[in-house]
């Protein structure tokens, strides 16, 4: 016999209320309940940082959490940051001008990673963007172009942020 719960949570500005079961991964609600396929699963133990959404605005791995943990609150995806195809996220544009991305498997992570990051520390170093990035594992780029990705972006949501 399934346990199952109902839970109203919103993604990306929209509501979606659902009968879950009890056991249901965020990571799969996301991508097998709502077709979110931007969150990837990688280790499934919340170690590679591929899975990160953020949850009332702060980045939590969604391979470790219960859909029905997160009824009555608010998840972004990597695919609710950009208004459209035309008009992308200050970070999302950065990592396409800087070639922060190779294979992009992790890619939608780090983003979620970083938005918040950033939000906090609008004008970090070197330093503090790697230790920052350290919970998320890319296998193909080296992490140098991921670093000056959020450098751009940093500047890019400064430049916002200030008018300029």
């Amino acid at each position: 016999m399934k346990s199952t719960n109902s839970i109203s949570v919103s993604v990306n500005g929209q509501v979606h209320e659902r009968e879950v079961e009890s056991r249901l991964l965020l990571s799969d609600f996301l991508r097998h309940e709502l077709g979110l396929t931007g969150t990837h699963v990688g280790c499934e133990h919340g170690v590679c940082g591929a899975c990160t959404i953020q949850l009332d605005g702060e980045p939590v791995r969604s391979c470790l959490l219960f859909a029905v943990q997160t009824d009555g609150h608010s998840i972004t995806t990597v695919e609710g940051l950009a208004e459209d195809r035309d008009h992308l996220h200050p970070i999302q544009q950065a990592f396409w001008e800087a070639h922060g991305l190779q294979c992009g498997y992790c890619t939608p992570g780090i983003l979620m990673t970083m938005i918040p990051f950033l939000e906090q520390n609008p004008d970090p170093s070197e330093q503090e963007i790697r230790k920052a990035l350290s919970g998320n594992l890319c296998r193909c780029t080296g992490y140098q172009h991921i670093v000056d990705a959020v450098s751009l972006a940093a500047r890019k949501m400064k430049a916002i942020n200030s008018g300029s």
